[in-house]
């Protein structure tokens, strides 16, 4: 007994390295003060005390800005921001990883933790005001968890955490959630000797009531339940067959969002890994059954094909962020299946392997952190921009309350302080009439791309160039700036 204690202790060590090294390195290698990008805008402005919410479209869920409210409500500072989110996600890896505790050594976890943390769009997004990385972990720790207590009826933690780790998901993403979980549900229902009514209450009870709000709030402010989806579809391009597998390689050298996703694939050494994590996946696989513990590895494989499914064949454009729960779903057998290889007898056999593994995880890591400070530094200056045109604003007397409109109009708008509206796209939430009504008594500004021109109901307002933008703004404004 207090051998296995001291085993377990040591345990729980070796994943708290793991998971502390991936709190760290997102605070060396994801700038603290890199800015907010425009989705995050619109989760952060949901609870931000200094700037009005921005719109809130039919996708979206509740779980981020809840999640970021202890400190972005009393709070601008961005940097605060991603240190409060880079330490908990590191603490959510290292409960993830820790439920399952049982079903793999501790070595394996580890390994799998280091994996998956070690992702340059896992260490891009665990402190980013962004719901995916938060789902990926909900199922990593859901399915250990339902593991767990299928193989043990007596076992009420992993039962309390299948429907904790399911609410999680369903806060952040409520669809995903459901793909992530679909597996797992097919087998509790479909599958006899899998059959326990005790688990499958703890699992849709958990979507359930991390769903609750988002559908509460579809009969409150869209129309009910089947018109939010069908918005949601439409935002995404409308579901269907799409085969985005291209767009998500095209993605892989960093582009954040691939939509339209029309670029070259990015360098050979950039996907490789990309291209090989099946090949794994399906040897993990092969490797589970032929050692006769096929459960513990091919309900994650099952659960990661799920999760991928939609992102890689019902929607028509790419981001590499959307494939985070299916990566960290994939990280424990590969995980299995790199120690198995580490460990293989042979006086010959055994020394090469790890030294071919050796160096190709090196080369994985290099490629991994090459694409990060790439990704970050092009991402910095972006928000640079936008931070310079909202200092612009600031100076041609556009100061909350105030209202922006145009290109990049919800991240600029969030920087100054502003409200943002939009007549169409994704976002469209008011009129011209409206925009010119708001104009004659609040500092109003549309920003238009370079070579574009203004909208009708800013076409006689003052122009100004700022950041590569071009400014119209309403005569209101100027009067209230050289006052």
């Amino acid at each position: 007994m207090a051998v296995r204690s001291a085993r377990r202790s040591r345990g729980d060590v070796a994943l708290a390295v793991v998971a502390g090294a991936f709190a760290l390195a997102q605070l060396l290698l994801v700038r603290p003060g890199m800015g907010l990008g425009w989705d995050e805008s619109v989760y952060v402005s949901q609870v931000a005390s200094h700037a009005p919410a921005s719109f809130f479209s039919a996708p979206r869920a509740r779980g981020v800005p809840l999640l970021v409210a202890p400190v972005a409500a009393w709070s601008s500072s961005t940097a605060l921001l991603r240190i409060y989110l880079a330490v908990l996600s590191g603490l959510a890896l290292f409960l993830a990883l820790r439920a399952w505790r049982g079903l793999f050594p501790a070595r394996v976890l580890a390994t799998a933790g280091a994996l998956f943390a070690t992702l340059w769009v896992t260490l891009f997004y665990g402190p980013q005001a962004m719901p995916n990385y938060w789902v990926a972990v909900g199922a990593l720790a859901g399915t250990g968890c339902f593991l767990r207590a299928q193989a043990n009826r007596f076992d009420r933690t992993a039962l309390w955490g299948v429907g904790l780790s399911a609410a999680l998901m369903a806060w952040m993403r409520p669809t995903d959630a459901v793909w992530a979980s679909l597996p797992p549900l097919v087998l509790l229902v479909c599958v006899r000797r899998w059959r326990r009514p005790a688990l499958l209450m703890a699992l849709v009870g958990g979507l359930a009531a991390g769903a609750a709000e988002w559908v509460i709030e579809a009969y409150v402010s869209y129309g009910g339940l089947a018109q939010r989806l069908s918005d949601a579809s439409r935002i995404q391009g409308g579901l269907g067959w799409n085969i985005a597998v291209g767009d998500q390689l095209r993605a892989l050298g960093g582009r954040t969002l691939c939509r339209p996703c029309t670029s070259a694939a990015p360098p050979v050494l950039e996907t490789l890994w990309w291209c090989v994590l099946p090949l794994l996946a399906a040897l993990a696989a092969v490797a589970a059954v032929r050692a006769r513990r096929p459960v513990a590895s091919l309900v994650p494989l099952a659960c990661a094909a799920s999760a991928a499914f939609p992102y890689l064949f019902l929607i028509g454009y790419a981001a590499p962020r959307f494939l985070l729960p299916a990566y960290a779903l994939l990280s424990v057998p590969v995980a299995g299946l790199l120690v198995h290889l580490v460990r293989a007898p042979g006086r010959i056999r055994r020394p090469l392997t790890v030294t071919l593994l050796t160096l190709a995880l090196a080369g994985h890591l290099a490629v991994q952190f090459a694409v990060l400070e790439h990704t970050v530094r092009r991402t910095t200056a972006a928000h640079r921009e936008w931070a310079a045109v909202a200092a612009g604003l600031h100076r041609m007397g556009v100061r909350p309350p105030c209202l922006v409109t145009g290109e990049n109009d919800v991240p600029i708008a969030y920087y100054a302080g502003c409200s943002s509206a939009a007549t169409g796209g994704h976002d469209a939430n008011t009129t011209p009439a409206n925009i010119r009504r708001t104009a004659r008594h609040l500092p109003t500004a549309t920003l238009v791309a370079p070579g574009g021109g203004p909208p009708g109901y800013a076409r006689s307002w003052t122009p100004h160039r700022v950041a590569g933008l071009r400014v119209y703004v309403a005569p209101a404004s100027v009067a209230g700036g050289r006052r």
